[in-house]
């Protein structure tokens, strides 16, 4: 049963851009940290996924990595259990499979990617050059 609900993906030439959503459809208050992984094409192992982005429910204590920095913009409309990941200046590289997740942290400084245990079921970003 999908917790998770994400949408946003398609297809863009390089240099263009999208915004993914992605909503916690629980009853119960469940994400105060939201993120974003990213999985490529051909990679299977879990220590291949990328962690994108996260952000507390603060809105202010958020993470990038490095690939992403200066391009991707992660933000969240807590009245509606949202996250979303504006991304710009899409590169092919940035090809994968785009996965949201979510966990309750007792901290925001425990708050990135690898500490969340939730996951949507994915939706497909594809860069052509």
């Amino acid at each position: 049963q999908a917790q998770l609900v994400e949408s946003g993906g398609g297809s863009v030439p390089a240099g263009g851009s999208l915004k993914l959503s992605c909503t916690d459809i629980r009853d119960t208050y469940s994400s105060n940290c939201m993120g974003w992984f990213r999985q490529a094409p051909g990679t299977e192992r879990e220590g291949e996924r990328e962690g994108v982005a996260s952000i507390f429910v603060d809105g202010r204590t958020t993470y990038y990595a490095d690939s992403v920095k200066g391009r991707f913009t992660i933000s969240r409309d807590n009245a509606k259990k949202t996250v979303y990941l504006q991304m710009n200046n899409l590169k092919p590289e940035d090809t994968a499979m785009y996965y949201c997740a979510a966990d309750l942290l007792p901290d925001a400084r425990l708050c990135s990617p690898d500490a969340l245990d939730t996951w949507g079921q994915g939706t497909l970003v594809a860069v052509s050059s």
